[in-house]
């Protein structure tokens, strides 16, 4: 048998073999697959993900249960400057907006206000 196993950490994870090996592995256990999974030729449409804006940061924190000087202290920055990005008065550069997404669970920001 033509096998490659692949290892992490020293223990093996995955074992390749031939497709037609494969087949005659499932045809001995008595499940018989004569084709391949069938894979979609088109991607099924996806609707893009709408990211909330630095103007939904206030409502973001809140739904947390994050006072402003909590989030400030973790993201590294003052409670006074959190609350002129929450008002719109700033905006934060690409690092602090990666930070506040990353300490708010959101997966990306977009950038404008």
């Amino acid at each position: 048998m033509d096998l490659q196993i692949i290892s992490r950490d020293g223990e093996p994870e995955y074992a390749i073999l031939p497709w037609s090996q494969y087949q005659a592995l499932l045809k001995a256990a008595g499940a018989d697959q004569s084709s391949p999974p069938r894979q979609s030729a088109k991607p099924s449409p996806v609707a893009p993900e709408v990211l909330p804006g630095l103007d939904q940061l206030s409502a973001l924190r809140e739904a947390k249960g994050l006072e402003v000087a909590q989030l400030a202290r973790t993201v590294g920055i003052s409670p006074s400057y959190l609350g002129l990005i929450e008002s719109g008065v700033r905006v934060p550069d690409a690092a602090i907006s990666r930070s506040l997404a990353w300490e708010l669970g959101v997966a990306g920001w977009r950038g404008e206000p």
